[in-house]
C-alpha cells in the first residue's frame, strides 16, 4: 500500500486499473523478484493516460532501467511515435529491448546506453513528455538540460518526490515550509546530493519557473507534473 493514500484508494485504484498485457506482468513478475524499483501499475497506467490525452509523438526518459515506464508509454503511442530510452546499465537496457521487441513496440523506441544527461545534448527535440526518473539530486539539472527541446504545452513528470529511500511527506513538507520561513521566499538552492534535498530543490524549480504550470500528483512514490504554458 502507498503511504500517499488510504488502503481504500489504493483499492479503488487497483479496481480500475486497466490490465496489464503480457509483456507487462512478466515485468512487474521481475521487479518482484529482484526488487527492482519500478513506478508501479497505477503510475504506469497515468503515464499512459498522459500520452493518450496530449497525443505525444515524442518523448524521453532519464533513467529507464529496463523499460517499464516506457513500454506503458510506447504502447499508446501511434506507430510513428518515438520514446527515447536512457539507461546507462548495458544489461537492463537488453533487457529493455528484449521487452519491447517482443511486445511489438520495438520500432517506436530508440535505446540509448550512457548518462541520460550526455544523451539528451545529442537530440534537438521536439519532446512531447518528458520523464525523469534518474538521480533526483539531478533531476533540476536534467530539466534545465531537455527544457529548451521541448513542444509547446510538452509534459515533464519527476518521479519518486514524495516518498522514497530518505524522502518522507512530512520531512519534504518541513524543510520547504523552513526553508520559506527563513529566506522569505520559495527558493530552496540547495547543493546537497541527498534524494530529499533533491527533491526539493526540483520542486521549487518548476514552481517558480514563470513558462510552467505545476502540480503534484500522490500517484506511486509521488510525481510532479509541469505543463509547458
Amino acid at each position: 500500500m502507498s503511504i500517499l493514500h488510504a488502503e481504500s484508494v489504493d483499492r479503488i485504484l487497483a479496481m480500475t486499473a486497466p490490465e496489464p498485457d503480457a509483456i507487462l506482468e512478466e515485468m512487474e513478475t521481475q521487479a518482484d523478484r529482484d526488487g527492482f524499483p519500478t513506478v508501479g501499475h497505477e503510475v504506469g497506467a497515468f503515464l499512459r493516460m498522459c500520452v493518450r490525452m496530449r497525443g505525444v509523438s515524442s518523448a524521453i526518459e532519464f533513467g529507464s532501467g529496463f523499460g517499464y515506464s516506457a513500454y506503458w508509454m510506447a504502447s499508446a503511442m501511434d506507430p510513428d511515435g518515438r520514446i527515447v530510452l536512457t539507461e546507462i546499465d548495458a544489461h537492463e537496457l537488453a533487457q529493455a529491448r528484449d521487452y519491447f521487441e517482443r511486445g511489438g513496440h520495438a520500432d517506436r523506441a530508440v535505446f540509448e546506453q550512457g548518462d541520460a544527461l550526455d544523451i539528451v545534448d545529442r537530440y534537438d527535440g521536439p519532446f512531447d513528455l518528458v520523464l525523469l526518473d534518474h538521480e533526483t539530486h539531478r533531476y533540476v539539472e536534467g530539466f534545465e538540460a531537455v527544457r529548451g527541446k521541448l513542444s509547446e504545452n510538452a509534459v515533464v513528470i519527476a518521479d519518486n518526490v514524495l516518498h522514497t529511500g530518505v524522502i518522507k511527506p512530512g520531512d519534504l513538507v518541513d524543510a520547504i515550509e523552513a526553508n520559506a520561513s527563513n529566506s522569505g521566499d520559495r527558493s530552496i538552492g540547495v547543493e546537497s546530493h541527498s534524494s530529499l534535498e533533491g527533491a526539493i530543490a526540483y520542486l521549487e524549480h518548476v514552481r517558480s519557473d514563470p513558462d510552467f504550470e505545476t502540480a503534484v500528483m500522490p500517484l506511486g512514490d509521488g510525481l510532479v507534473v509541469s505543463v509547458r504554458t
